[in-house]
């Protein structure tokens, strides 16, 4: 970001406070540029005090003296919210939505038609700065805005840009994946526990099995089927918990689980 522009958020929130660490220790912003509105005055202390930012219980002061303004709100309140702060929005203005299942053009209709809008599906590990998020130009976005808000977003994680369209997928996919990888995380050492082993030593290997296997994927850019086909040698141990996974439907039962999430997410958004 330019020196002189300020990003603000309305709704300070675990998403919020991961952009607001990972803008600062990124060097993207100074604490000094950023704003943070929340209607908890306990929630706005704690992150002035974290962070050294400026916060506030008003949203429409927030959002007026921002050139960015990210939407951090509760997706059920986002309509009441939008419609407060949408007299003061004006076009010279970036407003950044991260709220699941409502479009750039529900927004920009709540606010008045006013402000470029840009929608971002982003996931839980955002706030350990290993988040994955989709970004997607919505009305009178310019090419600046799009780089920007991928730096923005790339301050928390993995950023890929995609036609709106796609953001239900990617909710299905990144957003709801985080669960669906806990879940597996919490069979696998239950698994462990089955076998003899302790319930904490059983959750730790299976967490950095999770966490290194990720990794091997990431840097070492190979195809999860290659690194699967390491592990599993002819007649071994792999090989046999894979067959049990396969007679189980395990690939199926997660290309299901995105689907389902996916098709939830389009319904929500018609609604």
């Amino acid at each position: 970001m330019k020196p002189n522009e300020k990003i603000g958020f309305v709704g300070a929130g675990n998403i919020a406070e991961a952009l607001i660490r990972g803008l600062i220790a990124a060097g993207v912003a100074q604490a000094k540029q950023i704003f943070a509105a929340d209607v908890s005055e306990e929630r706005i202390e704690a992150l002035r005090s974290r962070y050294k930012i400026h916060t506030s219980t008003d949203n429409v002061r927030t959002a007026q003296q921002c050139h960015v303004v990210v939407l951090a709100v509760k997706p059920q309140i986002a309509e009441g919210v939008c419609r407060e702060i949408g007299k003061g929005i004006t076009n010279h203005q970036l407003v950044v939505s991260v709220l699941a299942g409502v479009t750039t053009g529900q927004i920009h209709e709540w606010l008045g038609g006013r402000g470029r809008i840009m929608r971002v599906m982003t996931n839980t590990p955002a706030v350990v700065l290993a988040g994955a998020s989709a970004v997607a130009p919505g009305p009178g976005v310019t090419d600046r805005d799009i780089r920007l808000v991928e730096t923005m977003f790339g301050a928390v994680g993995e950023v890929v840009a995609l036609d709106e369209q796609d953001l239900d997928a990617v909710t299905g996919l990144s957003g709801s994946g985080p669960a669906f990888v806990c879940l597996a995380v919490e069979a696998l050492a239950d698994g462990g526990v089955k076998a003899g082993l302790t319930r904490e030593i059983s959750l730790r290997l299976a967490v950095q099995t999770v966490l290194g296997t990720a990794l091997l994927m990431k840097e070492g850019k190979e195809h999860p089927g290659v690194l699967k086909d390491k592990v599993a040698s002819p007649g071994g141990t792999t090989i046999a918990g894979l067959h049990e996974l396969e007679k189980g439907r395990f690939r199926g039962l997660l290309i299901s689980a995105v689907e389902a999430a996916t098709r939830r997410s389009r319904e929500l958004g018609r609604r």
